[in-house]
């Protein structure tokens, strides 16, 4: 796994930096900070999972976040301006399957082909 461009280190909740030491084999995976959330994962410029606000937050096909919520998993992400977000999924509980979905985020969102 990349780091983002040197700066402050950015300090990760402990939840997250275990999904984070998932990708760290992943050379295609970058680990930096993003407006209010100070640790957001990305492939290849995209991000596909982040922690905001005290919540884990992945990107995830609208049938799975839909499938994930009524399962009571989580709830669709609202970054704050009362429009949730179709495609992510906020999860509050720490027992949640955090590694996970973030692995199914990485591959939805690490799907497309590799930008030249």
């Amino acid at each position: 796994m990349k780091k983002a461009k040197a700066g402050p280190a950015v300090e990760v909740d402990p939840g997250f930096a275990k999904v984070a030491a998932a990708f760290a084999k992943d050379r295609r995976v970058a680990m930096g900070k993003l407006f209010s959330s100070k640790a957001v994962l990305n492939v290849d410029g995209k991000i596909f999972a982040m922690f905001v606000k005290g919540q884990f937050v992945a990107k995830l096909p609208k049938p799975r976040v839909d499938d994930l919520v009524s399962a009571g998993v989580g709830r669709p992400f609202d970054p704050g301006h009362g429009r949730l977000m179709k495609e992510w999924l906020a999860v509050e509980d720490r027992k949640a399957p955090w590694v996970a979905l973030a692995k199914e985020a990485r591959a939805f969102v690490g799907s497309s082909p590799r930008p030249r």
